[in-house]
């Protein structure tokens, strides 16, 4: 798949509005029960950048942007401000944030991933973009070093452990992370004075799977 590894500017996305969508199919049946189905394992997020825009250098820098991505044809990383740690907004990024595995001898690669409720019916989301040197991993809660004892794949989001975990170890991760996005239009129209009026174009950006 097209895609770039430069992130839409972050000062732009911190005012879009947009978030996780699923596509359910419901069925109602003749005694009024339903039958629910969906054909998606994982959600997908979309955007509005438009709201972001605050000023003329701000639009300029969205075509700018637009432009080098030839509109549709390339992805890029998005920093969703409502949801791009492994930890709730007000923490700090730790080791022990997300269990991505547990240890069998055997295997030494690890997939990036959140679970959302994981108390409850949990959702576990993988993890392909994460923020180049955020990410910290542990092994039954003891810090592992990068580039030592681990690497990270910051364009899939895979974990590679230089010696496998021990069977039965907690594998644990913390991060930050971009979603992978494009534009979900080949058009930007602004006009300057709609603009100044307060009047702000709609840019969609929406999630692509990797």
């Amino acid at each position: 798949m097209a895609f770039h590894e430069v992130r839409f500017p972050a000062n732009l996305s911190f005012g879009s509005t947009g978030g996780p969508e699923r596509r359910t199919q419901v069925v109602t049946l003749a005694n009024g029960y339903e039958e629910r189905n969906t054909p998606w394992a994982h959600s997908r997020r979309r955007y509005d950048a438009g709201l972001g825009l605050r000023s003329l250098d701000d639009v300029e820098a969205l075509i700018a942007f637009f432009e080098a991505r030839r509109g549709r044809l390339y992805g890029f990383r998005w920093k969703d401000w409502a949801d791009y740690r492994s930890c709730p907004p007000s923490k700090s990024v730790g080791p022990l944030d997300q269990v991505i595995g547990t240890g069998d001898g055997v295997t030494t690669v690890f997939q990036l991933a959140k679970t959302y409720d994981p108390t409850g019916v949990p959702y576990r989301r993988p993890v392909a973009k994460p923020v180049s040197g955020s990410v910290v991993v542990a092994l039954a809660g003891d810090d592992k070093v990068e580039s030592v004892e681990f690497t990270v794949d910051y364009l899939t989001g895979a974990v590679t452990f230089a010696i496998p975990p021990d069977l039965g170890v907690a594998v644990t991760a913390g991060f930050e992370f971009d979603v992978p996005a494009r534009f979900d239009t080949d058009a930007i129209q602004v006009s300057v004075a709609s603009f100044r009026a307060g009047d702000v174009p709609q840019v969609p950006v929406v999630e692509v799977r990797i």
